[in-house]
C-alpha cells in the first residue's frame, strides 16, 4: 500500500519550534529536519502532497532523500521556555508567546546539532494549486484535526479526490503509468428484493435437482432459478414458470442471446456466440430434461420476444 503525506510547505514563513524556515521549492524538493515530529519516517516511493494551510500546492513522489547534520538555531520564550512563539504583524511587542501569553521583543535562542532531510521529488511532480481546499486536504489524513506539519495520509483517499477533480493524468502520473488501484469497502445501499425468490429456488431444486435444463447436471451452488418470463413485470411466481440455470447460461437466456425454438425443443444459440465453442456446441440440442406444457408456453412467449423479428 502506498504512503501518502501532507506536508506544510511555506519557504521562509514555515515555522516550526520558532525555527528560521526552510529552503523549500515545492516543485523540485521539501526540506525538514529532527525536530520535527515524524521527520523519520518519510523514503522513497512516497506520495508527498504540499499544501500552505489554504489549499494544496501540488503533489509527487519522493524519488530520494538526502540526510545531513547541521546547527539550528531555535528561538523560544524568554518567560516559560517554550518555542510555541509568533510574530505579530501589527503589535507591539514584537512577539507572542501561545503557552504563556508572554509579550515580548526579543526572543531567547540555542543552537543545537540536527539530522537534516531534503527530498528529491521533481521528476512527476503534478502541479495541483488550489484543486484541493485545506478543509478537504485535512480530510485525507490519518488524524484530520492534527497539527502536525508532516502527517500521514491515505493515498487511496488522495487519489480519489484527484479524480474526482477530473485530474485523472495527474494519478497516472504519480503511480508511473501503473494500474490505479480499484477503491474496496462497503457501503449501505437500498435494493428491491424478490419477495420469494429463495422459497422459488427451492421448489425447483425439489422438482428439477441438481440439474442445469441447458448444459446436465451441476452443483446447485452454481444453478439459479430462472423465470421463462419477465418477473420485473409480473412480481409473481407462477406454477411451472422457471427452470434452474447455471449462472452464466442464465445471463445468456434472460438476454435472448439462448433460445429453445418452440417448432424443436431445440437450443438456438446466437451467432455471435460462435466465437466461444463451449457455448456454440449447445445449438440444436435438446433440453437436459422433460419439459411440460406450461414450460412450453413461457417459452414461446420468451422465443417470440427475442427471435419473432429475425
Amino acid at each position: 500500500m502506498t504512503t501518502a503525506w501532507l506536508v506544510l510547505a511555506l519557504g521562509d514563513n514555515r515555522e516550526h519550534g520558532g525555527n528560521d524556515g526552510y529552503d523549500d521549492n515545492p516543485a523540485e524538493h521539501y526540506s525538514w529536519d529532527s525536530t520535527v515530529q515524524n521527520h523519520a519516517r518519510l523514503a522513497a516511493g512516497d506520495v508527498i502532497a504540499l499544501w500552505d494551510r489554504k489549499q494544496l500546492v501540488g503533489v509527487s513522489v519522493i524519488e530520494a532523500i538526502d540526510i545531513g547534520t547541521a546547527e539550528k538555531t531555535v528561538y523560544f520564550c524568554p518567560q516559560c521556555g517554550k518555542a510555541d512563539i509568533k510574530r505579530r504583524q501589527r503589535q507591539k511587542p514584537a512577539y507572542r508567546c501561545g503557552s504563556c501569553s508572554a509579550v515580548f521583543d526579543t526572543t531567547a535562542r540555542r543552537t543545537k546539532a540536527v539530522t537534516t532531510y531534503r527530498s528529491r521529488h521533481g521528476k512527476v511532480w503534478f502541479d495541483g494549486l488550489g484543486l484541493l481546499s485545506g478543509a478537504e486536504l485535512r480530510a485525507l489524513c490519518d488524524a484530520p484535526k492534527s497539527q502536525l506539519s508532516m502527517r500521514p495520509a491515505r493515498w487511496e483517499k488522495l487519489r480519489d479526490a484527484l479524480l474526482a477533480t477530473g485530474k485523472a493524468d495527474a494519478v497516472s502520473g504519480l503511480t508511473g503509468g501503473k494500474r490505479v488501484p480499484i477503491p474496496g469497502g462497503h457501503r449501505f445501499a437500498k435494493v428491491r428484493c424478490r419477495i420469494g425468490q429463495d422459497a422459488f429456488r427451492r421448489e425447483l431444486l425439489e422438482e428439477q435437482g441438481e440439474l442445469c435444463a441447458i448444459s446436465g447436471p451441476a452443483p446447485a451452488d452454481v444453478l439459479e432459478a430462472a423465470h421463462l418470463y419477465s418477473y420485473a413485470e409480473s412480481g409473481e411466481h407462477h406454477d411451472f414458470g422457471g427452470l434452474l440455470l447455471r449462472r452464466d447460461l442464465h445471463r445468456l437466456f434472460d438476454t435472448g442471446r439462448i433460445a429453445v425454438d418452440p417448432a424443436t425443443d431445440l437450443l438456438d444459440v446466437d451467432s455471435g456466440l460462435d466465437a466461444y465453442p463451449l457455448y456454440q456446441s449447445l445449438h440444436g440440442q435438446p433440453l437436459a430434461l422433460s419439459l411440460r406444457s406450461e414450460h412450453r408456453l413461457w417459452l414461446a412467449a420468451h422465443w417470440n420476444s427475442h427471435r419473432a423479428n429475425f
